[in-house]
């Protein structure tokens, strides 16, 4: 029977360098993946289309008219008396309030309008009208 030599055996190498890049792939993964994950709490409404469609996060508020003319603050439905003096109020605590209006494609082209103009005659000035991409850019 032979004896085996202690000093004869390697010691277990931990390999670093494969462990560092697969770590480094998930983190990309997980960041570029949780960029298209943020949830905007609206209510579903069939949005124009539009080429130059543009993304803007840093919305304050979040205003869907629905083709029945009923408005909805992010989720929730509001009166139009009490949207414009909330909206009102923050314009006038942030300066850099700004509102999004998502109308239906439906939707008369007059009462779209005519929440623009109260809007801007409560003295909010930042507003925008939000819109499905058609391809484009």
């Amino acid at each position: 029977m032979r004896l085996r030599d202690r000093r004869a055996f390697n010691k277990p190498e931990v390999m670093i360098i494969p462990m560092i890049d697969i770590m480094f792939f998930l983190l990309v993964f997980f960041m570029l993946s949780t960029l298209y994950m943020v949830n905007i709490k609206t209510v579903d409404v069939h949005m124009p289309k539009a080429a130059n469609v543009e993304t803007q996060m840093r919305v304050t508020y979040v205003v869907t008219m629905k083709k029945d003319g009923s408005l909805y603050l992010e989720d929730q439905p509001i009166a139009e008396a009490a949207l414009l003096a909330r909206a009102k109020a923050e314009n006038a605590r942030n300066a850099k309030f700004a509102l999004v209006l998502r109308a239906d494609s439906g939707l008369d082209y007059g009462k779209v309008y005519a929440l623009l103009d109260r809007c801007k005659g409560a003295g909010i000035t930042r507003v925008g009208l939000a819109g499905e991409s058609a391809g484009g850019k």
